[in-house]
């Protein structure tokens, strides 16, 4: 056994060594320098982002997004989970890939789709002229609805991918069980499934809702400059400002909040328990 254990380690050491020299000390580095002021090691330069009205806006239009596109992921990931689940068959592998198949479209594609949907020509809003709704083209790029819809139609795969494994693991009596019982669909749902399946809830919320907050391509092209994310903030002020110490208060800021929401949903679904 200790043999293999051996082994184990020895397989694994270049992969480790590799991920310290070309991810760890770069990110290291970077977050270093958001605890120097004029060399010195000092939080002043998180008191001074913090308390910018910019910042603060950014801060929380990131957080209402990241949980709106979560949330919303949650929602209809249920409800398509359910329906592949109790697809028989080849249909069940048919609807799965068709849900797989955007994760293997590059997000920039993905991303420029909308622009043909959302833009002043394009399909809303001749659908929006054809039936009279308005008489000029509503904006809709560059708005908190762009981005978010194209971060919800990028990550939603991942709720469903995630639920749909936890849900394929339910024990195929405990629904009809408990409609035999008295049990209403929602006291089905929350009483029987989202107990039984606050694993998968914990992994695709945590998969969505820190994908959305590190997200660059959706926001950077759907929101542009006048709907700025803390991603979006992140690349302007390496590449124009060339401010690595704001740059690495944004990264660290956006780790910390990555971590919180997987230890939040944990709790939430331990409580549950």
């Amino acid at each position: 056994m200790f043999q293999n254990n051996r082994e184990g380690l020895a397989l694994a050491l270049p992969a480790a060594i590799f991920t310290a020299l070309f991810f760890l000390l770069p990110v290291g580095f970077l977050l270093s320098e958001a605890f120097k002021v004029d060399g010195m090691w000092s939080m002043q330069g998180y008191f001074d982002f913090a308390i910018k009205p910019l910042n603060q806006t950014v801060f929380l239009r990131t957080l209402k997004l990241g949980f709106l596109v979560a949330l919303t992921s949650a929602i209809i990931g249920y409800a398509c989970a359910f329906s592949i689940v109790n697809l028989e068959g080849k249909s069940r592998g048919r609807v799965f890939g068709l849900v797989v198949l955007p994760l293997m479209i590059s997000p920039v594609a993905r991303t420029y789709a909308w622009i043909v949907i959302l833009g002043r020509t394009g399909i809303v809003n001749d659908a929006i002229l054809g039936l009279g709704l308005s008489d000029t083209p509503i904006r809709i790029l560059f708005t908190e609805t762009a981005v978010f819809l194209g971060l919800l139609q990028l990550f939603l795969p991942l709720m469903i991918i995630s639920l749909v494994s936890a849900m394929e693991n339910l024990p195929k009596d405990v629904i009809p069980a408990a409609r035999v019982l008295g049990a209403n669909w929602l006291q089905v749902f929350t009483k029987v499934i989202l107990p039984l399946t606050k694993d998968g809830l914990v992994m695709g919320g945590t998969l969505v809702f820190t994908g959305s907050l590190t997200a660059y391509i959706t926001p950077a092209i759907l929101g542009g400059s006048k709907v700025l994310m803390l991603e979006t903030l992140l690349y302007q002020r390496v590449n124009v400002a060339n401010d690595f110490v704001s740059a690495g208060i944004i990264a660290t800021i956006l780790i910390i909040m990555s971590f919180s929401a997987n230890l939040l949903l944990k709790r939430i679904a331990k409580a549950r328990s």
